[in-house]
């Protein structure tokens, strides 16, 4: 995985993307134990081109294309991943994305998303596995309770939160 993180930071320093990080499944597998997921969610900023305001993805399909990466619907295949690249279509993703930490992945850094902030983008998009993962990190005691009250709070999610510890967390 190091070697397509090398390629998201070459990216980066090339211009072709802003600001990334990896979240979804990958994402929590840095605060959690290893799951088994098909493809990897990187966040990125989008550069506008000058004078335009119109966030296109396709330079990132180019940039890759020429260096032996392909297109595979909504995927770009990087050493062996299907690669899917998102730009923040929320707010809460917006601070997400802004606050993410770097990892070290066998000598190549990667930015990922806070325990916290891939929690609450769970409980906010609220699907079965999604549900799965917001207990996991409960379980995993992994959460910065006050920071992610905080971020619930922010993004208007503490009915969710007080529903799915109803649903969920209480016995």
């Amino acid at each position: 995985m190091e070697r397509i993180f090398a390629v998201i930071n070459q990216m980066e320093a090339d211009g072709v993307i802003g600001r990334y990080a990896i979240g979804g499944a990958v994402g929590s597998i840095f605060w959690l134990e290893p799951i088994t997921t098909k493809d990897l969610d990187v966040f990125v900023m989008l550069p506008t081109s000058p004078g335009g305001s119109l966030l296109t993805l396709g330079p990132i399909y180019e940039y890759l294309l020429v260096r032996g990466y392909p297109p595979q619907g909504q995927f770009i295949t990087i050493e062996g991943w299907a690669v899917e690249f998102v730009p923040p279509g929320t707010s809460l993703v917006e601070e997400a994305l802004a606050q993410a930490v770097e990892r070290d992945v066998n000598g190549i850094p990667a930015r990922v998303f806070t325990a916290e902030h891939l929690a609450a983008i769970c409980l906010q998009v609220g699907r079965s596995k999604d549900h799965d993962r917001v207990i996991r990190f409960v379980e995993a005691e992994v959460l910065d309770a006050e920071a992610f009250e905080v971020i619930l709070q922010r993004h208007d999610l503490m009915g969710k939160w007080r529903k799915f510890q109803h649903d969920y967390l209480e016995t």
